[in-house]
């Protein structure tokens, strides 16, 4: 396993990433920081309104920009938006600036963790959330795969023994 200050996840919306990256950062006391968040923050308006004002390709580039930004900190453990890998560019800097843990989850995880969060604007409009989904893991998780240092199961699973995974495999 690769040494490094950072690591950052990666996975599909409801596969944990808040979560167990908050945990994660408690254990091995570092700092937590959320791109979803951070752009939230700097922009002042909720994803969805983004999504709503300057459509996904606006979003993205601000992701793409946070995450520029915000890998290059050290001492960090990064939670990445879903879609934060279609940037071919912000896949790189992943890899190359930290430990990439892609915390996999089954779509019926996603759907139960996603169901009820009016901030998820890939689903909000959508009459079948199913069908988003794995239309969206079909063309992910390759991405997902190709900069992972690690693949963590997180379905059926408590946010602690996914932390403690992690840890675990980062001490080998």
């Amino acid at each position: 396993m690769r040494r490094t200050a950072n690591i950052f996840l990666v996975g599909p919306m409801g596969a944990g990433k808040s979560t167990v990256g908050k945990q994660l950062a408690r254990v091995l006391g570092k700092e937590f920081v959320d791109t979803d968040q951070e752009i939230e923050r700097r922009s002042g308006a909720d994803i969805s309104w983004i999504f709503d004002v300057e459509g996904e390709d606006g979003f993205r580039k601000r992701e793409a920009s946070v995450i520029d930004e915000l890998t290059q900190k050290q001492g960090i453990v990064l939670a990445t938006g879903g879609g934060a890998v279609a940037d071919k560019d912000s896949r790189a800097r992943l890899a190359a600036r930290g430990t990439v843990v892609y915390l996999e989850a089954s779509i019926e995880q996603q759907l139960d963790r996603t169901n009820r969060d009016r901030n998820r604007p890939l689903l909000s409009n959508s009459d079948d959330p199913r069908e988003v989904l794995e239309a969206l893991m079909a063309e992910r998780d390759p991405m997902y795969r190709e900069i992972a240092d690690m693949i963590v199961p997180t379905t059926s699973r408590t946010v602690k023994s996914v932390a403690n995974e992690i840890v675990e495999s980062l001490r080998l």
